[in-house]
């Protein structure tokens, strides 16, 4: 069911115009940019995802973004506990890019067909990342551990949605890899905005927003 502020939306939609388009893309292209700079340390980077998938869940949900003492509130409430989910984080991209890579060259025994199964493992991870990450949005950026018991559930119920979250971090991934470096903050913005998009094409699991 659409709330209404969706409704509120979609009746603003045939006003829009070129600018309104431009706006938004240059919007998400400053998250983006904001995202990544605030994950740089690393170890900050759950609670700059957690914070920047919040502001995206406001946009979408109410036509406006958060103020700046919001997200800022956020995003402190958020560092400790995006600790562990930086880690965590961090190791399995690293596990995983060590696998493909010790397959893709072959220092490794198993061959195409190993490749494909890892990669294809690789893509329903990625999507149930994105899962979890939409979710933690819906609760004002914190709260990853039921975020990941939501998104199992959500993933479990609705795999075509799964699927939708998983190519579109694939793709994301791909275009990150091909585009120059400086494009890779921006594009970052514009995943947020695409997981959220795609998530919100079916029921979502409740949660209470803080």
């Amino acid at each position: 069911m659409e709330s209404r502020a969706d409704a509120r939306l979609e009746r603003r939609a045939p006003g829009r115009d070129w600018r309104d388009t431009v706006r938004d893309a240059a919007d998400l292209a400053l998250l983006g940019i904001l995202t990544v700079l605030a994950a740089a340390p690393v170890l900050t980077a759950g609670a700059a995802v957690g914070t920047a998938s919040a502001a995206v869940h406001d946009w979408l949900t109410t036509g406006s973004w958060p103020t700046a003492r919001r997200t800022v509130s956020r995003f402190g409430r958020g560092l400790l506990p995006g600790l562990p989910v930086a880690l965590i984080g961090l190791a399995a991209v690293g596990l995983l890019a060590a696998d493909l890579a010790a397959l893709a060259t072959g220092r490794v025994p198993g061959g195409a067909v190993a490749l494909s199964l890892t990669t294809v493992v690789a893509a329903g991870l990625l999507g149930y990342a994105a899962a979890i990450v939409v979710e933690v949005g819906r609760t004002g950026g914190i709260g990853w551990r039921s975020a990941a018991i939501r998104a199992a559930r959500v993933c479990l119920d609705h795999p075509g949605q799964w699927a939708g979250l998983a190519g579109t971090t694939v793709v994301a991934t791909l275009l990150g890899v091909l585009v120059t470096p400086v494009a890779v903050p921006i594009l970052a913005g514009y995943l947020l905005a695409a997981v959220h998009a795609v998530a919100r094409r079916r029921p979502v699991v409740r949660a209470e927003l803080s």
